[in-house]
């Protein structure tokens, strides 16, 4: 297995330098284009590492599933699908073309960022800081506290600038997608997408979901099963079909090049990040990375 990350890692290197990191967060900008690297624990729980793994991000829109989860726990199925669809979407990730044509006036799904604001806006506590600390907790009870943190810089870099994701927000209360406070539900967003870790968190959060419900810490069959199916319909943007075609397996990707995927037949988790995305917003190493660890592992779960 570790001969196989090397020799992935190595032949596609050279795609970082076809991407660009994402400058619309300042913070973002600052991160290595050429950086690539690889964490994969299989099924026995044993650990290998290939390429840059010493290199710290933000979930971003990795933390979309975790958010999901939690305002699943708190709200049950019709809680939080009264207030968003199921459906995929062909267009770009901070898209605001279907919320108002869209027939229910709902955000497609949790993915985008739309449907995450409205998911977020579900999640329980009496302030900011009791939400934030709950689902913060609930990704550190996955991932082992020493391989999580928050990103202070990364958090007043996307507040400072989160100019469209302040528009979808108001957007949705306005057709009723969430209540209260949009400034509160925005920062409680950009709080959670601020949340670091490394390729190691990533591949152990990744882990955790690939196994069942009760496995620790236990998951609800239910939102575990909810989780994966997101990530395998709508995880990779508007990318998603083709890497289902091309990969096989639920991923979620994020703006910092980070990509989550898990393997369930293999009851594996794998973290990549690679910093260089394409135009659509995913990591283009990172993608070739796992269409080829797929092919050769035979992951697909098809």
């Amino acid at each position: 297995m570790q001969a196989t990350l090397e020799a992935i890692i190595a032949q596609n290197r050279a795609l970082t330098a076809q991407g660009r990191v994402a400058t619309y967060i300042p913070e973002l900008a600052m991160s290595d284009a050429d950086a690539i690297g690889i964490c994969l624990i299989d099924g026995e729980g044993k650990t290998y590492l290939a390429g840059d793994t010493d290199i710290r991000f933000t979930l971003q829109s990795v933390s979309k599933v975790f958010a999901l989860m939690l305002a699943l726990e708190d709200q049950g199925f019709d809680g939080v699908f009264d207030r968003i669809g199921m459906e995929p979407t062909g267009d770009a990730f901070n898209s605001i073309v279907k919320l108002e044509t869209f027939s229910s006036l709902r955000p497609l799904n949790p993915m985008i960022n739309a449907g995450a604001i409205a998911t977020t806006a579900l999640i329980k506590g009496n302030s900011v800081a009791e939400r934030f600390e709950r689902l913060y907790s609930y990704i550190k009870a996955i991932a082992g506290n020493e391989r999580i943190r928050f990103n202070e810089r990364v958090y007043k870099s996307e507040k400072a600038t989160g100019d469209r994701n302040r528009a979808i927000g108001y957007f949705l209360r306005d057709v009723g997608a969430i209540d209260g406070d949009v400034e509160e539900v925005l920062d409680l967003y950009f709080r959670q997408c601020s949340i670091e870790t490394d390729v190691v968190g990533l591949a152990t959060l990744a882990r955790r979901l690939a196994l069942g419900p009760d496995a620790e810490p236990q998951l609800s069959p239910e939102v575990l099963r909810i989780a994966r199916t997101f990530m395998y319909t709508c995880g990779m943007y508007n990318a998603t079909g083709e890497f289902a075609v091309k990969v096989g397996i639920p991923a979620k990707s994020g703006v910092s090049g980070a990509i989550m995927a898990t393997a369930p037949r293999q009851q594996m988790g794998i973290g990549v990040i690679a910093p260089a995305l394409d135009e659509k917003g995913n990591s283009i190493a990172g993608v070739q990375v796992l269409a080829d660890l797929s092919r050769r592992l035979h992951l697909s779960i098809f």
